[in-house]
């Protein structure tokens, strides 16, 4: 944590004009790393590297391989020829977890690469589970459906059985570990006639799908859709385009969060079908018939509908009907909808109802902030419900693009970067075989080629038995989520935390790029902090991960299984972490598909024993800002999922926490102890359970949908009836201000509560199976802070 002296130090620098510590160059760097320099033809630098990853943990580790070049499988991709056998060969391959008869496991993780081409399929691209399927970045390849395709989609990650009465390979809310991306899916060989669809993407968390475009039929009447997702718990997927068909998406799961998705020319962009909360960023929809078509009105779980929907920074084009409802809402709470920053033009219905009821009209216009559903404010426990103005999105400086929108950055690839500009760990003497300490080899490698290097992380698990230090000015890149993992005596005192990976120096300031990575401990560990992030950008996003996570527990080399770590007993050996997740005063970060969780049950085995496990923290952040935290989730930690103290200028959407199953045996905070130097909450006789969300002393936040659930009392459900899992799930203090909007909660007696008194009734909110509040904002915008100076250096 940063001092008060640290802090006081980086005000004066700002004030005088000066800059922080600025990342340094490794000790073999003469220049800093600059642009790319493969040229044109050269291939994506992830064909030619050399591959060498290995699954530590595979019965079979030496002659596992991770990486798959489809046509190394005999794909030719040429358009012409029928590659389905054999890009599913290079998918299957290993003995690998599927077919129905697996659930879940750690290791057996794929790369299967596609190089540029046209690969034509006649039948569904199974993706296994703990698959990464990736095509040339440069150079997208096609996936081009036959004439003749047959099967659910041309690419599916969770297979129905045939014959088995709906049963499926993986059970849709464990479906975790999965990312598709750079591909052109083109669907128009196929009849207009035909149910055609791209993606069949039923999955949960630990999932994305970037960079991908799919080409449908444009005839009148066309039964194409470019994604399907009838169920899960998810997500987060980004940069995809539609075009054509008569769904660009059409989609049912728990919860989501969709960030630059375009749909040109569909009947229909999204078609929604049930969920209790998505959270839609950067949405362009031109020359549709409808933009956003929400099956809506069910309020129990027996009839569940569109829960709630926000969507922010959205621009629709030359479409008649932009949000239409299924059903009217007859002034009362049928479908949560917050709308902000909604460009219109020429689209005449706003948000309308299938009957034909214009309910806010369109033209050519701007939606500032406009909701449907019940609207809270300050301590008031009285829901106003509303279809029409409500308050707007904060939207600090930091946080904004050039155009006033939510400023978004891409999974970092590297496409014009050559070979020569990465290096291996494993060529400069990491082993990663999860039992070798590389301590001293990955942080000599840090040390010598960050900031003129890319720090490629061959697949594996790397053990460190004391901190590794990224410093300012790093770029890392995993291959299938190569693990670091924190182990040994360093890491294992709760009353002296350590980080176990730290995220820059305190004050230091430069790029930081992490993707792929996971980051873990080999318990028992509760005094690790996993990840300290200190570092601060220099321009807008710079600093930040994607497709990164924090995994603790529940997978082969963790010591944190059944064997040691049963469902409802209580042991110092099942202690996995202090704090997931730190953001320092000093720091900024952007935050991309981020989950950190301690596992409720063992992926490897049986893929569904429970554990009982416990981590005392989940994500902290004391940051100034600016920090996005998008498609992020939290989950099972002892005292909160989310924390924010002393915070600022921070977006949040969508956030999905769990509360840990055991409790309330035992109460938070055990089996940890209070630290008052990392703010810890504390926990009066009405609070039983961790908190999904806990704000304390913080300022311009905004949550843009959120998930907040407990299913569980000491792993019986009984309580879910009743909505008493625990009696509060978020709380905000009076000092901060903070707004929030699409609020799903589950099995929680209140919503939200101010300084540990239950405001919002669950109760007064049923929307299906979840509960929505849709806006809750402190009393009055005229409450103030103290001057910002003084909030943001000074304790």
């Amino acid at each position: 944590m940063l001092s008060d002296l640290a802090l006081l130090i980086m005000s004066m620098v700002t004030v005088l004009g000066l800059a922080p510590t600025v990342s340094g160059l490794g000790s073999s760097c003469s220049k800093p790393l600059g642009a790319g320099t493969s040229a044109p033809s050269d291939p994506f630098w992830m064909e030619s590297i050399k591959h060498q990853g290995t699954s530590p943990f595979n019965p079979r580790p030496s002659s596992y391989k991770v990486f798959r070049n489809v046509k190394d499988f005999g794909a030719k991709g040429d358009g012409k020829t029928d590659d389905t056998a054999a890009i599913n060969l290079a998918i299957s391959s290993g003995n690998r977890c599927g077919g129905g008869t697996c659930q879940s496991s750690t290791v057996t993780p794929a790369v299967v690469y596609f190089p540029t081409g046209k690969y034509l399929v006649s039948s569904p691209l199974v993706a296994y589970y703990y698959t990464q399927i990736i095509g040339d970045a440069k150079r997208p390849p096609t996936l081009l459906a036959s004439s003749g395709f047959t099967g659910a989609a041309v690419i599916d990650a969770d297979p129905y059985i045939p014959g088995g009465n709906g049963s499926q390979w993986y059970i849709n809310q464990d479906n975790f570990y999965r990312s598709v991306r750079n591909f052109v899916i083109d669907l128009r060989g196929m009849p207009a006639s035909t149910v055609a669809t791209g993606l069949h993407w039923q999955v949960s968390q630990a999932t994305s799908l970037k960079n991908i475009v799919v080409e449908m039929s444009t005839a009148s009447g066309n039964n194409h859709q470019g994604l399907f997702m009838e169920d899960g718990s998810g997500g987060f997927m980004g940069d995809i385009v539609f075009n054509g068909g008569m769904y660009g998406m059409s989609v049912g799961n728990q919860q989501f969060t969709v960030r630059n998705i375009t749909v040109n020319n569909a009947n229909t962009a999204i078609h929604a079908v049930w969920n209790w909360g998505w959270t839609f960023q950067g949405v362009k929809i031109n020359q549709c018939q409808v933009g956003f078509d929400l099956t809506t009105g069910g309020t129990t779980s027996a009839t569940q509908t569109v829960g709630a929907e926000a969507i922010i920074d959205a621009v629709i084009t030359d479409t008649p009907i932009f949000i239409r409802n299924s059903n009217a809402t007859h002034g009362a709470l049928a479908g949560s909808l917050v709308l902000n920053n909604i460009q219109l033009s020429n689209v005449p219905i706003a948000v309308g109802v299938l009957n034909g009821t214009t309910v806010l009209a369109g033209g050519h216009t701007t939606i500032h902030s406009w909701g449907q559903g019940n609207v809270y404010s300050g301590t008031s426990s009285k829901a106003k419900f509303t279809q029409g103005t409500i308050p707007s999105v904060a939207k600090p400086k930091s946080l904004i693009d050039g155009a006033g929108k939510i400023f978004q950055k891409s999974h970092p690839q590297y496409e014009d970067y050559s070979i020569h500009q990465f290096v291996s760990v494993k060529d400069q003497g990491a082993k990663g075989d999860g039992k070798t300490d590389d301590t001293k080899a990955l942080n000599m490698i840090m040390e010598k080629y960050s900031g003129c290097k890319i720090i490629y992380f061959d697949a594996g698990t790397y053990i460190v038995t004391d901190t590794l230090k990224i410093p300012a000015g790093t770029r890392v890149v995993g291959e299938a989520w190569s693990v670091i993992a924190g182990k040994g005596n360093r890491f294992s005192d709760q009353t002296n935390p350590r980080a176990v990976v730290q995220v820059g120096e305190e004050c230091s300031q430069g790029i930081m790029e992490i993707s792929d990575i996971i980051f873990s401990t080999v318990g028992p560990a509760a005094g690790a902090v996993v990840v300290e992030w200190n570092v601060k950008e220099s321009s807008q996003g710079e600093a930040g991960t994607w497709d990164s996570h924090i995994r603790l527990g529940g997978a082969d080399g963790t010591n944190l299984q059944p064997a040691h770590c049963k469902a409802g007993t209580v042991s110092e050996q099942c202690m996995a972490a202090f704090l997931a997740l730190h953001l320092t005063k000093g720091s900024t970060g952007y935050f991309e598909g981020l989950w950190a969780w301690l596992a409720d049950h063992d992926l490897d085995g049986d893929g569904t024993t429970q554990l009982s496990l416990f981590s005392g923290r989940g994500i902290l952040s004391e940051s100034q800002g600016p920090v996005w935290m998008i498609g992020t989730a939290s989950e099972h930690h002892v005292m909160y999922q989310y924390s924010l103290v002393g915070a600022q200028d921070h977006y949040m959407g969508l956030i999905q926490t769990e509360t840990p199953y055991y409790q309330p045996v035992p109460l938070p905070p055990s089996p940890f102890k209070s630290n008052s130097k990392y703010n810890d909450p504390t926990f009066g006789s009405h609070v039983k359970a961790a908190w999904g969300l806990h704000v304390r002393k913080s300022s311009d936040i905004t949550v843009f949908g959120a998930g907040l659930y407990d299913f569980f009392q000491n792993y019986n459900q009984t309580c879910l009836s009743t909505t008493s899992c625990q009696s509060q799930i978020l709380d905000v203090d009076s000092e901060s201000t903070i707004q929030i909007y699409s609020l799903s909660t589950v099995g929680t007696t209140y919503q939200l509560s101010v300084n540990g008194k239950g405001i919002i009734k669950q109760s007064d909110n049923a929307d299906g199976y979840q509960e929505t509040a849709t806006v809750w904002t402190p009393a009055s915008s005229s409450h103030q802070h103290p001057k910002r100076f003084q909030r943001r250096y000074l304790k």
